[in-house]
């Protein structure tokens, strides 16, 4: 079976088949979607499907009351938007606004401090001297570890008699309400994660050619005109992905505050957390709005980030041109 090209059919005078790409075999994207449809409901199954059906338990409010004949505890369901207005006033209101200063304080503040320790680690790790494979394991282990066996460690250092207060000589309660409880999650987020960030930006560095810096070198460009330089936008792919992960990563954080501090203290109290603490009182209207309210956080900031800095997430290796 042979396939005409476009030259082959403009010289035949032939026109080809409109729909096909030239040199393409009748029946390869058929095959292609038929191959790739078991994955495609799997995804549909196990993420449309909750996303769909948390969008729509988010307009279902649920009254409770009382049944004058029975003396019963009754149910009424009803569709509306109460779920997300009450978001924005009263006390839910308040708790929202400052679960959402939370999370946004946690993800800038803890992105940055990972992004400029990770940098750090990558160049340790891309040096060559005595050692450092074991550098390398030493400073990969925070990452490994999983994040309930880290909060666990941390909240045994941050504890009243733990290492914490003995290096700084002072009693302070890191679990108790207020900047402290809000810090220690800061410190134990950034020492789990930032190794994460030096792992990708260390395989950004070692695909750098050598012969790159002798030329800078032989130029007499100087260390910190060459990392500006010549260092930081060659790796500046790899790191934006890693950033970007990172920040998704923080926005939806829950694991190391609820399990360091505690699910109902307001200084550490993020959306998954609050989210999670109305669905625990059976509230799952409200629960299901906070959910969507930080799906759609995420998913705008995710946006504004690949479009600001061209983050090149599918590996495509295609700049954008402005």
């Amino acid at each position: 079976m042979t396939t005409t090209t476009s030259a082959e059919a403009s010289a035949t005078g032939q026109q080809p088949k409109p729909g096909r790409p030239p040199g393409r075999s009748q029946g390869v994207g058929r095959l292609a979607t038929l191959m790739l449809s078991p994955a495609l409901i799997v995804l549909l199954l196990v993420i449309g499907y909750p996303i769909v059906s948390a969008l729509r338990l988010s307009f279902i409010k649920t009254t409770d009351g009382v049944d004058p004949e029975t003396g019963l505890v009754s149910h009424t369901s009803a569709f509306s938007v109460d779920n997300y207005t009450n978001i924005f006033r009263g006390e839910s209101g308040a708790a929202f606004r400052n679960a959402f200063w939370n999370t946004t304080t946690f993800t800038v503040v803890t992105v940055i401090l990972e992004t400029t320790i990770g940098i750090l680690m990558a160049l340790v790790m891309n040096k060559a001297f005595r050692g450092r494979s074991l550098v390398r394991a030493s400073i990969l282990v925070p990452w490994a570890i999983p994040t309930a066996i880290s909060a666990l460690l941390w909240r045994w250092i941050f504890s009243a008699q733990g290492i914490a207060n003995d290096i700084l000589g002072a009693h302070i309660l890191w679990s108790a309400e207020g900047f402290q409880s809000w810090l220690s999650v800061v410190i134990a987020d950034t020492w789990k994660t930032a190794p994460f960030i030096g792992l990708l930006v260390l395989a950004g560095l070692q695909v750098i050619p050598a012969e790159v810096y002798e030329a800078a070198k032989m130029d007499g460009s100087g260390p910190f005109r060459t990392f500006f330089r010549i260092t930081v936008p060659l790796v500046k792919p790899a790191l934006v992905v890693a950033v970007l992960f990172r920040m998704l990563d923080v926005l939806r954080m829950f694991d190391l505050p609820f399990v360091l501090i505690g699910p109902q203290k307001k200084s550490v109290q993020t959306l998954s957390i609050l989210a999670y603490n109305d669905m625990s009182n059976l509230h799952f209207g409200p629960a299901a709005a906070y959910a969507t309210v930080l799906f759609i956080y995420v998913a705008v900031v995710a946006y504004v980030f690949v479009r600001l800095l061209g983050a090149d997430i599918v590996g495509r290796g295609v700049g954008r041109s402005r």
